[in-house]
């Protein structure tokens, strides 16, 4: 863990001044992941086409920064960690904290990585909040009050915008972008990202309409819309996950149990999951093996999960 943060002050170096961000890099930091195709290889059932590289790294995907200052705010409160940081780190993340502040209302290729257009998207907005809103609470730790009522102040007025924009009244829901009418998936962890409270009326409207629109028998698709490649045919694992998370947070947990129990089965014999999911078989689907959603069944099982102070 604490060697992933040394990554992540690594990249924020190597932004400079600008403080700007890509929205992947290579594993050693590299910043070039220049995409080809490889066209002696078929693909799995000969559906390629195979790419080396990823020309993601083109992209603006602001959520970045909201990742990057969520990530490394526990190096300030883990006590656990060697790893502690202080006032120098905490100066180069305000560098983010500012790009964030100017990026939440700028179009971008948003968390899906759409490669044919460009939108305000409400996660990425809302994770702009969250770099905001993570800095204020580090600078109290650090006993800069001076920031930290700066941080605050930004967080709220970004608050205040995002809540009005990604806001559908005639919906009663959050919406996937700004002024939009369309949900997506990641609108699920707007509760967890402490931007509204997972009892809030507006949370829980948002998640009855991904129920809604989102989700197929047990598995969640991220969003419903045609992309570069059509309509989704597959659901999306990590969605999935975090819809159990949301149920898990307004109560439900239960059900957030069973759907947990039936995507643990979805694993292969070493326990491993895909990007995707086939929602008539069941079988996995997409890239193999998938990270986020091995994150999600951790996340989940945290959530779902007495406290150890309840199990004594």
């Amino acid at each position: 863990m604490e060697q992933f943060l040394r990554y992540l002050f690594n990249v924020i170096a190597e932004g400079g001044d600008r403080a700007a961000l890509q929205p992947v890099y290579g594993i050693s930091g590299a910043s070039r992941l220049e995409e080809r195709i490889v066209a002696s290889l078929p693909g799995y059932r000969g559906m390629g086409p195979v790419r080396v590289g990823n020309d993601a790294y083109r992209q603006m995907q602001n959520d970045v920064y909201g990742a990057v200052v969520l990530a490394a705010t526990q190096l300030f409160f883990d006590r656990r960690l060697v790893m502690r940081c202080g006032a120098e780190e905490f100066q180069r993340l305000e560098a983010l904290g500012e790009r964030a502040a100017q990026l939440f209302d700028k179009p971008d290729a948003g968390i899906w990585e759409f490669r044919g257009r460009r939108d305000v998207h409400t996660y990425s907005s809302v994770m702009c909040w969250a770099a905001c809103d993570r800095l204020a609470r580090i600078a109290a730790h650090l006993g800069r009050d001076e920031r930290a009522a700066y941080w605050s102040k930004t967080a709220a007025q970004l608050h205040a915008k995002i809540g009005g924009a990604a806001w559908n009244e005639k919906r009663g829901s959050f919406v996937a972008t700004f002024g939009g009418s369309s949900v997506d998936a990641s609108l699920l962890t707007l509760a967890e990202l402490k931007f509204v409270a997972p009892d809030d009326p507006r949370f829980l409207g948002t998640l009855a309409a991904c129920e809604a629109e989102l989700r197929t028998g047990p598995h969640m698709f991220r969003y419903a819309d045609a992309d570069d490649f059509g309509t989704p045919q597959t659901a999306f694992n990590l969605c999935t996950f975090w819809y159990i998370s949301a149920l898990a947070a307004v109560g439900r947990r239960e059900e957030a149990r069973e759907l947990f129990c039936n995507m643990l089965e979805r694993r292969t014999a070493l326990g491993l999951l895909s990007e995707d999911l086939d929602v008539a078989s069941g079988e996995l689907w997409g890239n193999f093996p998938q990270t986020y959603s091995m994150v999600g069944i951790i996340m989940s099982a945290m959530r779902l999960s007495l406290a150890w102070e309840e199990a004594l």
